[in-house]
């Protein structure tokens, strides 16, 4: 029997356990994200049961990088990654593995922002911008903003790889010549906290935008689809928790203690995210994401400049039917 077909008819088995009520281990879902506020959704679902609910028991794992994290993901160390879904893309087309985003999250929630003094985006020429990788994400997010302000990466300015968020607000202190970053809460309040200035959103710079969003290998969902679904109503209904208004202290709460910050940082940070990031019920915003392919096609010539339809790194029919089984 294929290693396919048996792990489909295992996870279907659980399914038909789970929902006929009869007693059954919690399956184990391995979870890979960024250190940021976006991960409240994950922290509620923990401490208030809601996976387990599902008959999950989730075990979540912060990433130092894109890199790292593309590569566990294809080499099977997680099920799951919830990052900027422009890394599935690169997956796809960069590493040649059959990545599938499935669930969406939030619009990036990003902000360029800049050492004190530098007052435009026009001050960054002859600067060093640094991101996480040179070609994914919120790189290409940096080039086309500075594009639009007549700045070339490479020609006009430098844009060095340097980790995660957390590390990017941490070497920027450090050292002053990295002129900027993008940011997200709760390091972009921090870095206005700090005398760092904002130079505007994404989104009020380049329009919609799919930022943070949950990828699969696609085998890995074929062969387990009940599982996978299951994940995703834990999902959205964690994300429906934390956006309740009678939830908000509770939701704040769990930032402090998990991210290890200030009360009122964490309290910020909610509201930052809830008002302008988080999407309702993790649905992927799909004008969004076909200006993230308009993006990449544009600033790296991927697809020699012309985006392909975005289904091709899309399968919702797992979240379709997620939410479909929360209806009931």
């Amino acid at each position: 029997m294929k290693k396919a077909t048996l792990a489909c008819l295992i996870g279907g088995a659980a399914w038909v356990l789970a929902s006929a009520g009869m007693a059954a281990e919690p399956i184990r879902m391995r979870v890979n994200v960024f250190a940021g506020a976006q991960n409240v959704v994950i922290f509620a679902g923990l401490a208030k049961g809601i996976f387990a609910k599902h008959g999950l028991q989730v075990d979540l794992a912060f990433t130092p990088n894109s890199v790292a994290q593309r590569a566990g993901l294809a080499n099977g160390e997680f099920e799951i990654a919830h990052a900027a879904v422009d890394n599935a893309v690169a997956m796809v087309e960069l590493q040649s593995t059959d990545a599938v985003i499935v669930v969406g999250g939030d619009n990036s929630m990003q902000g360029l922002y800049a050492q004190p003094g530098i007052t435009s985006i026009a001050d960054l020429r002859g600067k060093t911008v640094i991101m996480d990788a040179p070609n994914t994400a919120y790189a290409l997010v940096v080039k086309k903003i500075l594009l639009n302000h007549g700045l070339v990466a490479g020609k006009d300015y430098n844009l060095a790889p340097a980790g995660g968020t957390f590390a990017r607000l941490g070497l920027m202190k450090e050292k002053k010549e990295y002129a900027a970053t993008t940011l997200n809460p709760p390091f972009s309040i921090q870095a206005e906290r700090e005398g760092f200035v904002s130079l505007g959103l994404v989104t009020k710079l380049l329009g919609p935008y799919q930022g943070q969003g949950g990828f699969v290998m696609r085998a890995w969902a074929r062969a387990n689809a009940g599982i996978l679904e299951r994940y995703i109503q834990g999902y959205v209904e964690s994300v429906r928790w934390v956006m309740a208004p009678a939830n908000r202290a509770e939701a704040a709460a769990l930032l402090a203690e998990r991210l290890k910050i200030v009360p009122d940082l964490a309290v910020a940070s909610l509201e930052r995210i809830i008002s302008n990031g988080l999407a309702v019920d993790a649905r992927l915003d799909s004008e969004g994401f076909r200006n993230l392919l308009a993006i990449r096609a544009e600033v790296e010539g991927t697809w020699g400049g012309r985006p392909p339809t975005p289904e091709k790194y899309l399968d919702l029919s797992y979240y379709d039917r997620a939410l479909a089984a929360l209806a009931r």
